[in-house]
């Protein structure tokens, strides 16, 4: 008996080593994860475009001269500020300045004739009144009243011709000054001039009848850009204007604007029969110490929802179901939850967690699964 009792001691004690060394010598090391706690904040739903947007200006000229001519004068460069009304560009205008004068001598000349044959025929007039009087009388002939009449009605419409030529005249002299005005481009509203295609010494020919040319200015007014986005046709139900947005652009990365949706398309695009989308125009403020060119892409994030000060965890913690691990006493817990609103960032939780929890952030292990002891490395309260 006493022997059995050696030996279970003996085996006892090989068991109980051997458990001791398997929970500290032979134990696995705990699996490293990140957390995030879980705090209240704020939690969007948002519709972003399907593909780049663009920036453009709602006030932009791209000008021409109507006239051609060679440029004399250019008083503003690329990425000058203007005013409306200034000068842009002066074409020669010396052919158009003698045109005028000449016009202005031909209707000289029209207003002297008019004189000589108007008061001719007021001669004429006056002979016709005498010749009636010495025709009643018997003392001239019915014939020489007759060519007397017929002298004054030629005189009064060759004095109606040259009142005629003097109104053609003067419209001569009008068109001549019209065209001298063409040689002047001016600003049309208060811009930046983005483009200049025309040196000094250089001709511009305008733009024959259906053959575009490229524009010798480009006027655009920063202060009347928007961003237009093609948004997928899914979401043109949610997005209603006056809705607050967010933009983004590669220029300054990390940085955003904000903005608020001022027109959605009364149609969708179906050039794409996979990708069909409804164009929106979202306005915003520019601030002055930035350049966002007309042409540049965005992206735009309209807010369909927001609410404030409720429990969320970082979307990407989530598993499929709905589900998230949670350290609880260096092993993991598995927690199905109850969400609300959700972004590509933050997802709402109405159940399942409370304030504090660490949610595991750090996904891509195989060895995840609940039980599995683990130990934090770094872990994240989400501001």
């Amino acid at each position: 008996m006493r022997r059995w009792l050696i030996r279970f001691a003996v085996i006892l004690g090989i068991v109980l080593v051997a458990l001791a060394l398997r929970r500290t010598v032979l134990a696995p090391k705990p699996l490293e994860v990140k957390v995030a706690r879980v705090t209240k904040g704020r939690v969007e739903s948002a519709a972003t475009n399907s593909r780049a947007g663009t920036i453009k200006a709602r006030r932009r000229a791209q000008i021409s001269p109507e006239v051609g001519g060679r440029a004399i004068a250019i008083p503003h460069r690329e990425g000058e500020s203007v005013k409306a009304g200034d000068v842009l560009l002066r074409l020669d205008d010396s052919v158009l300045q003698a045109r005028i004068a000449l016009s202005r001598r031909e209707l000289q000349a029209s207003e002297a004739q008019r004189q000589q044959t108007c008061t001719g025929t007021e001669r004429s007039q006056r002979e016709v009144a005498r010749l009636r009087k010495l025709t009643a009388e018997g003392i001239v002939s019915t014939d020489a009243l007759d060519a007397a009449q017929s002298s004054a009605q030629a005189g009064e419409a060759a004095c109606r011709a040259a009142i005629s030529g003097i109104e053609q005249a003067r419209a001569s002299v009008e068109l001549a000054a019209r065209q001298l005005g063409l040689t002047v481009i001016r600003a049309p509203f208060d811009g930046v001039l983005a483009d200049l295609s025309v040196e000094l010494g250089e001709y511009t020919t305008p733009s024959p009848p259906g053959m575009p040319i490229p524009p010798v200015i480009d006027l655009i007014d920063p202060a009347s850009i928007y961003v237009s986005a093609p948004m997928d046709e899914v979401d043109s139900a949610r997005i209603q204007p006056g809705q607050p947005a967010r933009l983004s652009v590669d220029p300054y990365p990390g940085r955003t604007f904000p903005g608020s949706v001022q027109r959605i398309a009364p149609y969708v695009l179906d050039r794409e029969e996979q990708n069909r989308t409804v164009e929106i125009e979202v306005g915003f403020e520019p601030v002055p110490s930035l350049r966002l060119l007309p042409g540049t892409s965005a992206d735009v994030e309209v807010i369909l929802e927001a609410r404030e000060n409720v429990l969320r965890v970082p979307t990407p913690a989530l598993l499929e179901g709905n589900k998230v691990f949670v350290v609880q006493d260096g092993k993991l817990a598995e927690r199905r939850l109850e969400i609300g609103l959700k972004n590509w960032d933050w997802t709402e939780v109405r159940s399942g967690l409370a304030a504090g929890d660490a949610v595991v952030t750090s996904l891509d292990s195989p060895d995840l699964k609940p039980g599995t002891a683990v130990r934090i490395s770094s872990e994240k309260t989400p501001p």
